[in-house]
């Protein structure tokens, strides 16, 4: 019927991939927990509140890794920054750019370390581990054949 092959994470919608990750690092990976100040901490400095979902530590952990694995070479807390940084809204002043929070994303980066998926190169920033990467191509596989179930013309493309 299909040949059985490697599916990229490019491959695949990104909320709907983000969104499979984050399940399963809540069900799977005890190291990553949200820490006890995670509910009454803003993303940024230019948020005007806490984020709406009480899962939001799951999914930005899926996007960390998302956007490691797609930018490839290490990535930094500080690019991270920038990454989810936004406009910060002024009143009648016009906005500026101001860049996201940096401790829940350091800590996010140390869970995923801990848990093997990420490793710290010295200097640099951190890149994915062949755990990591298996990982994510299994979860695009996945999601992959889940969007073929949902929509059968996408099955030309798998």
């Amino acid at each position: 019927m299909g040949c059985s092959r490697v599916v990229d994470v490019r491959e695949v919608p990104a909320d709907a991939f983000i969104k499979h990750l984050a399940n399963y690092l809540k069900s799977n990976v005890s190291v990553l927990r949200p820490p006890t100040w995670s509910s009454y901490v803003k993303t940024g400095h230019f948020k005007t509140g806490v984020p709406e979902n009480p899962d939001w530590w799951y999914f930005r952990a899926a996007s960390i890794l998302r956007k490691l694995y797609v930018n490839g070479s290490p990535v930094g807390v500080g690019a991270f920054r920038v990454m989810y940084g936004g406009l910060k809204r002024r009143g009648s002043a016009p906005p500026h750019f101001r860049e996201a929070a940096s401790s829940n994303i350091r800590h996010i980066l140390q869970q995923l370390e801990a848990a093997g998926y990420v490793a710290k190169v010295r200097g640099r920033g951190r890149v994915l581990t062949p755990k990591g990467m298996s990982l994510l191509t299994r979860v695009a596989s996945e999601v992959s054949q889940e969007s073929v179930k949902l929509i059968p013309r996408l099955a030309k493309y798998s």
